[in-house]
């Protein structure tokens, strides 16, 4: 995968494809495999989408910097790359959990190269103390699977989503962990103290067509605080969906494969 020098850092990305750029930035901790995974299946089927998928610094095989000290030089750091990559062209944005708290800070810089924005699960609100949180609850669980595996894997399983099956387990192996496993998380807990953004990011309403897709049992960032924000967003379609946590895009393939091509085909719609 090629590399993009952004100051003192060196972006590990991916092109696939030709056409409209869609940037695809993921949550904190995995990399892009998480973006990948979910995203691929949907624009495989779909012509002239350029798919950019980059690896946050700390994360992935981008490394850290003594001059990402924040929420805010993150933000910084993927303005610039979007602006040096794909300079002066206006795009999609798709952004998971930590990755749809960044995307609102583009929107915030960038509004007037936004085209569409798709939120997965977004964090709205960087303390976790100040989140409405539903109960960490398992809907579905395949017993005689989840006995296969090791115990260590079981309680990180469980604790990461509510639908416990074959399926579910082998992609969020393969999309998830495979990414935290190798986070810089020392790098990390310095982002976290500054996790948000110093300026107000909900300043500016965006008036194309969007999507949040929420899941009921998300206890990690919930679904209630993105409600806020449906005034700044007035052509977005909200969707909560049960028998989906956190991993929303894997526990609830079918919904979210169809939600998102919805939100597809109305941005084509746009004159």
């Amino acid at each position: 995968m090629p590399k993009l020098s952004i100051n003192d850092l060196e972006i590990n990305f991916e092109i696939i494809g030709e056409g409209k750029p869609v940037v695809m930035i993921h949550g904190f901790t995995p990399d892009s495999r998480l973006m990948k995974g979910c995203m691929e299946p949907i624009f495989t089927k779909r012509e002239k989408y350029k798919r950019i998928y980059l690896d946050l610094p700390g994360m992935g095989q981008t490394a850290g910097s003594k001059s990402v000290n924040s929420t805010d030089d993150m933000l910084d750091v993927v303005i610039n790359f979007i602006d040096t990559l794909i300079p002066g062209q206006s795009f999609l944005l798709v952004g998971e959990s930590y990755g749809g708290y960044l995307s609102r800070g583009i929107i915030a810089k960038r509004k007037d190269k936004v085209e569409g924005v798709a939120f997965i699960c977004p964090m709205i609100i960087p303390e976790m103390e100040k989140r409405s949180l539903p109960e960490h609850v398992v809907i579905i669980e395949d017993e005689e699977f989840i006995n296969k595996l090791s115990e260590d894997e079981r309680n990180d399983f469980r604790s990461n989503n509510v639908v416990l099956d074959k399926n579910t387990w082998f992609r969020y192996k393969n999309e998830v962990v495979s990414g935290c496993s190798i986070a810089d998380q020392e790098f990390l807990s310095k982002i976290k103290k500054r996790y948000g953004f110093k300026f107000d990011v909900d300043s500016v309403s965006f008036e194309s067509p969007s999507i949040f897709l929420l899941g009921l049992q998300d206890s990690v960032v919930g679904y209630k605080d993105a409600f806020n924000l449906l005034s700044n967003f007035p052509r977005a379609t909200f969707a909560i969906l049960d028998k989906a946590g956190h991993n929303l895009q894997i526990e609830q393939e079918v919904l979210f494969n169809n939600l998102i091509n919805e939100w597809l085909d109305r941005l084509l719609e746009i004159k």
